[in-house]
């Protein structure tokens, strides 16, 4: 899926959660410094951020197919090398890596298992492929009360429950279909606070991914519906909201 939003809306929907989750990958997946590091669907840069601060800006390297979060994620990450590219067909050579991690992005890729086989090509042999993807079919993931408000009033509605890595094992199974070896599965936790409900909703609205994109499909009166059904899933004042990942690596 490609993200043809501003990097400030994505950081408002998202980005509160994936900058805390950034910490946890780079440590499950234990980026140390000296090691070079490509950041596969950077977006505006949260992960490229953490990465930078493990090894420096000289030896982080990051793409993503948005012309908007190439260019967010290069302003806010000076000397980092970013392209504009997908995930499927990385414009580097073989083992030009020492690992390649990919956060919240395996369950967007057109093909995950190609994505993945292209992240352990330019991964030196040994090296780690690691990624993240929000625990959606357990609905734990930050985005699971705005979707079972919309599953109440919406049967038939396609979540994000189904997508690539979502489920326990999965991101594991997709991890070995694209070859690689010892691979193990974890699990990765944020906690948000959130002021009050209108910081919460308010970024739904902006167009984000598959529940943006839902939003802005449906009526005003099915989204006004939605708005009170997720109101009433939610504490009233302020609140935290606990998001779970699946997270996975694996040797090239």
């Amino acid at each position: 899926m490609y993200f043809d939003v501003a990097a400030d809306a994505y950081d408002r929907f998202m980005g509160r959660y994936s900058q805390q989750l950034s910490p946890q990958l780079a440590e499950f997946t234990g980026i140390r410094a000296g090691q070079h590091v490509l950041d596969v669907g950077c977006g505006p840069g949260a992960l490229t951020a953490e990465l930078v601060r493990r090894v420096g800006h000289e030896l982080v390297t990051a793409v993503d197919p948005s012309a908007s979060f190439v260019a967010a994620a290069q302003a806010r990450n000076p000397g980092v090398r970013v392209e504009q590219a997908a995930a499927e067909k990385l414009p580097f050579p073989n083992a030009a890596f020492d690992a390649a991690l990919a956060q919240l992005v395996i369950h967007f890729m057109s093909d995950p298992i190609a994505g993945l086989t292209e992240m352990r090509r330019v991964t030196c042999p040994g090296g780690l492929v690691g990624a993240c993807v929000w625990d959606h079919a357990g609905g734990r993931g930050p985005l699971s009360p705005f979707w079972k408000a919309v599953r109440d009033l919406d049967a038939d509605a396609v979540d994000e429950s189904g997508l690539a890595g979502s489920r326990e094992g999965h991101l594991a199974e997709l991890l070995q279909a694209a070859g690689l070896e010892h691979v193990e599965e974890s699990e990765l936790s944020v906690t948000v606070e959130h002021p009050g409900f209108a910081s919460w909703w308010e970024p739904f609205t902006l167009g984000v991914g598959p529940a943006g994109s839902y939003l802005a499909r449906v009526s005003a009166e099915r989204k006004a519906e939605i708005r009170d059904r997720c109101r009433r899933l939610l504490p009233t004042g302020p609140f935290e909201l606990r998001a779970v990942a699946w997270a996975a690596h694996g040797n090239a």
